[in-house]
């Protein structure tokens, strides 16, 4: 980043947490000017405490431990660490998600990139590369080669999941102001580079899965399928068909009764088919066969849904400190949930109905689906 984007947003942060309020900033066009030396001065301070990059790297492990705390679970005498797992695939997913960004031919491409940095980098789970890699290592030879072979798909999952976050953000469709724990992308940089930004990580996710996946180590059919099954996973049947049927819900396109089948139709479509295409595609990568690869799909599509389900639980129990978004902010809206159809100890009873499900279908693999099993423990138990 330069010193002046920076200290843009940087600026931005503080007034929202200071005020509560922020207006979009067109980030477009900037310009040095509008940013007297004084003010340079005193922001360059705030900066040189704040976005040190060790310490901001430090501070995201620290809080990411925090998110993943889990009680090892028993194997055979051996304990499970999720929190260590997940810690452990961190550096070389962080790493090659900072490279997809670089800007490529500047100065031309450097706000572009900024903007999709600053959604990719701002932490995240990366529950979705993490469980790409851990179906990989499910059905490849060792740990190694499974990252060698599936690190581009789960990178690209993890961009176009961001991109779906800062698409979802928009004034136009759920209108936040914050994700993360901090300003979205759109009241940072404006909606017109909120867009951009989306679409840029989305076509490089494709890219990076055809250049990047070693043609050495895997059949070239088995990269096109995952070509097609990602695509299809953001598509009219998959996330964007999703989103649609949530808006017309909503009562955006015209008023209609919302029923469980809707919301699970919406819900399949719009969570959980990244969900199942970040499994499946680990899976084929890794070596899976046809019979192998269904039943990651079917323990994929189940705990989808058991996300959603949290994450409704979690809009009406959770607070905003927590969320790292605004909380209640379903309840406010109205929107068609989980809880608002079901009750609240109906949609606990959903979501473990569905985590226990989903377990079952990797019961074949016995201890080679412990992280997958442990990861699926986790969204339905997790508090953000």
């Amino acid at each position: 980043m330069n010193i002046y984007s920076t200290t843009l947003v940087a600026s931005v942060a503080l007034s929202f947490t200071g005020t509560g309020l922020i207006t979009t900033t067109n980030a477009f066009s900037p310009s040095p000017t509008i940013v007297d030396s004084s003010q340079q001065c005193r922001h360059a301070q705030l900066l040189a405490t704040v976005a040190d990059s060790t310490a901001e790297e430090l501070f995201q492990r620290r809080l990411l431990k925090q998110k993943f705390e889990y009680d090892a679970k028993s194997v055979d005498g051996d304990s499970f660490d999720l929190s260590e797992y997940v810690m452990s695939k961190q550096p070389v997913l962080n790493a090659m998600l900072k490279e997809t960004v670089a800007s490529i031919d500047s100065p031309n491409t450097d706000l572009v990139s900024e903007c999709m940095e600053y959604s990719l980098m701002a932490g995240g789970k990366r529950v979705r590369p993490v469980l790409c890699l851990a179906a990989a290592e499910m059905f490849a030879s060792s740990k190694e080669e499974a990252e060698e072979v599936a690190l581009p798909t789960a990178v690209a999952l993890e961009m176009i999941h961001t991109m779906s976050l800062m698409h979802d953000d928009l004034p136009s469709m759920d209108d936040d102001n914050l994700r993360r724990g901090k300003p979205t992308s759109h009241v940072v940089y404006g909606e017109d580079l909120a867009i951009l930004g989306g679409d840029g990580l989305l076509s490089t996710s494709f890219q990076w899965i055809a250049e990047k996946t070693p043609q050495d180590k895997v059949d070239p059919s088995r990269i096109l399928d995952v070509i097609a099954r990602v695509g299809k996973c953001v598509g009219s049947k998959g996330l964007v068909g999703g989103q649609v049927l949530d808006l017309l819900c909503e009562g955006k396109r015209g008023k209609r009764d919302v029923t469980l089948d809707d919301l699970k139709w919406i819900h399949t479509h719009k969570t959980a088919a990244l969900l199942v295409s970040a499994v499946a595609c680990g899976a084929i990568l890794g070596g899976a066969n046809e019979e192998e690869i269904e039943a990651c799909e079917k323990f994929a599509l189940n705990i989808g849904l058991a996300f959603q389900v949290a994450d409704d639980i979690l809009d009406v129990t959770a607070t905003t400190e927590d969320l790292g978004k605004t909380a209640a902010k379903d309840l406010v809206a109205d929107k068609t949930t989980y809880p608002k159809l079901l009750g609240l100890d109906g949609a606990r009873a959903e979501a473990l109905r569905l985590t226990e499900e989903a377990k079952e279908s990797l019961e074949p693999f016995g201890e080679r689906a412990v992280p997958l099993l442990a990861l699926a423990d986790y969204i339905i138990n997790r508090k953000n």
